[in-house]
């Protein structure tokens, strides 16, 4: 997270649903993953677009590349400006060891990505 981001929260509820990048004459919506879901926008439309987005992306399933190149189907598990945790899709078995990675933020399509796009 860089010093000039601004954080957004969701009006009704308080949750922080990314921040937005002062950029030019506008500003860039950011989410919580550290990935910029706009170009350069007006304050409005950014806000909108953090809005409109929310939190459900974090619900879905992801794809981390691993260190030998291949991909390894994820749920995000926690999210900070720290890092971003990461668990082996375990499809739910509370018998299934479990497998977590740890990412730095923000991240890139490059480590991880929507499993559906």
């Amino acid at each position: 997270m860089e010093a000039d981001w601004i954080e957004h929260r969701r009006s009704d509820d308080g949750e922080r649903l990314g921040w937005m990048e002062p950029a030019e004459d506008g500003f860039i919506a950011i989410d919580l993953l550290g990935r910029r879901r706009t170009h350069v926008v007006d304050w409005m439309i950014a806000e909108e677009t953090l809005d409109r987005i929310g939190l459900s992306y974090l619900a879905e399933p992801h794809e981390l590349r691993l260190d030998d190149g291949s991909w390894l189907r994820v749920r995000i598990a926690e999210v900070s400006p720290d890092a971003i945790l990461l668990k082996k899709d375990d499809w739910g078995d509370t018998r299934a060891t479990q497998l977590q990675y740890s990412i730095s933020f923000p991240i890139t399509e490059e480590q991880l990505r929507p499993l559906y796009r």
